[in-house]
């Protein structure tokens, strides 16, 4: 069995389905790379145990149908030192012997049966199909996965974003308890209420998968257990986290009276520098009063300190409050546009921090959990 494809197609299919693939498997074959041909037609596919990524492309003078599983690493580290030019592929069918043939060389290894790679996950009938174009839900992932806690985290839920689909909006949710991002987009309308939680990795192989054309839709079905993603020329299939996501509208503060409106950039920057003199966890004080924001922070230890002072807009009382300076930093920049506001209750309560200026038909709202001053 032969075929031919080019070297730089094949490479950049490879080096993307990969990241499916995790460092440690079960089973030898999830090492692999799936290649399963079909008239002129070559379908890759990666998978872990809980996540399935596959490509289709077009190839030349292939000369039938047959499907082998390939070592991902020594094939994507082999085709890198190996510049645009025809590859064609021999396939023993037989032995499974595969020889890879360029311009000046061969390389020859030896495949999986591709029996022994495992099927992707079918859907219940119970399933879910909902059309979402490419740039909101990109635009959606982008604002909410940093969010995220890590894959470790004691509370699953809390290192997944959480997808929650109304007739009226869709909103992208994720918080690892100290920071929250809802991402709302009421543009996209006519789904039915239904939801699933997608874990972490899921969530950013879509996210680089993602385009930002305008006209590209995303075609999204999931039911209890699984979601399948069917975008351009991939399509992901992952396993969902099982648990039950909490209300996470009953976290966010509805009355805060005081609001302060800042220079996006110029906190970030004033957070950056100060924070530099903070303890190890970062703490940073703002003194917000009289249109004037004064960031500080200390190291008792090390006896160290600094204060920059910020004007901004507020119509609120004078406030201490305190921010972990990481989080308020992750939080500014994933707000686009030149101002924030943010909306305050007390120095114990979360801050609720919004763009000044919402994109149409869109809201973004970021929270941050307040830290205890001591002074």
């Amino acid at each position: 069995m032969n075929f031919t494809v080019s070297s730089s197609q094949l490479s950049s299919r490879l080096q993307t389905i990969s990241r499916v693939i995790n460092s440690k498997n079960p089973i030898p074959v999830l090492d692999c790379i799936l290649f399963e041909l079909q008239g002129n037609t070559l379908t890759l596919t990666a998978s872990s145990p809980d996540n399935t990524l596959n490509t289709s492309f077009e190839v030349v003078e292939c000369s039938e149908d047959f499907s082998f599983a390939i070592s991902a690493k020594i094939l994507i580290d082999s085709l890198k030192e190996i510049s645009e030019q025809p590859l064609r592929f021999e396939v023993n069918k037989d032995t499974l012997e595969v020889n890879v043939l360029y311009l000046n060389g061969k390389y020859s290894m030896v495949a999986y049966n591709a029996d022994e790679y495992p099927s992707p996950a079918v859907l219940g009938e119970d399933s879910v199909t909902i059309a979402v174009p490419a740039r909101l839900l990109a635009n959606g992932i982008s604002c909410s996965l940093f969010a995220t806690a890590g894959e470790d985290a004691d509370r699953r839920f809390m290192s997944c974003v959480y997808f929650d689909f109304a007739p009226d909006s869709i909103t992208l949710v994720a918080t690892d308890g100290h920071k929250l991002a809802r991402c709302r987009d009421c543009s996209v309308t006519g789904a039915e209420k239904s939801a699933f939680i997608l874990p972490k990795k899921p969530s950013t192989l879509l996210k680089n998968l993602l385009g930002k054309d305008d006209e590209e839709e995303v075609q999204i079905e999931f039911d209890g257990r699984f979601a399948i993603f069917t975008m351009g020329e991939y399509k992901l299939i992952s396993r969902l986290h099982d648990g039950r996501y909490p209300n996470y509208n009953s976290v966010i503060p509805q009355n805060n009276p005081h609001k302060l409106t800042v220079d996006r950039a110029a906190l970030v920057s004033a957070l950056r520098r100060v924070a530099i003199f903070s303890s190890q966890v970062s703490l940073v004080k703002l003194h917000i009063e009289d249109n004037k924001i004064i960031v500080s922070a200390q190291d008792t230890d090390f006896s160290t300190s600094a204060e920059e002072s910020i004007t901004c807009s507020y119509d609120g009382v004078p406030m201490n409050i305190g921010f972990r300076a990481l989080f308020l930093i992750d939080i500014l920049n994933n707000i686009p546009g030149q101002d924030v506001i943010f909306e305050l209750a007390d120095p114990s309560r979360a801050g609720v921090i919004v763009p000044a200026e919402q994109v149409d038909k869109q809201e973004l709202l970021m929270l941050l959990m307040p830290m205890m001053l001591t002074e």
